[in-house]
């Protein structure tokens, strides 16, 4: 699995996202309209995100796209917060 992400282009890549947001936005129960409404984007902006024809959507918008369907929270798993490294926890014991 992880190769075959590899393996993906970009705007492949887009594409999927892109399809994933459309069926999270329908099983949440809002339309693409509702989601224009609350994100300040265009129903074209998020129509061609969701059907794969748009691959140059922002992170602003992709932003804009999760906080309109409660979702925002699912940004952290794009660059999770590190733990604290062994080095770093050894220093600090080393201090106390």
């Amino acid at each position: 699995m992880y190769n075959e992400l590899y393996e993906k282009s970009g705007r492949d890549i887009i594409r999927e996202l892109g399809k994933r947001y459309s069926n999270y936005r329908k099983r949440m129960g809002y339309t693409q309209k509702e989601v224009a409404e609350k994100s300040g984007l265009s129903v074209f902006t998020i129509s061609s995100f969701e059907n794969g024809s748009s691959t140059g959507i922002t992170m602003a918008s992709l932003i804009r796209l999760l906080r309109s369907i409660d979702n925002l929270e699912e940004i952290e798993k794009l660059l999770p917060e590190l733990p604290i490294s062994p080095r770093d926890v050894f220093k600090k014991q080393s201090r106390e």
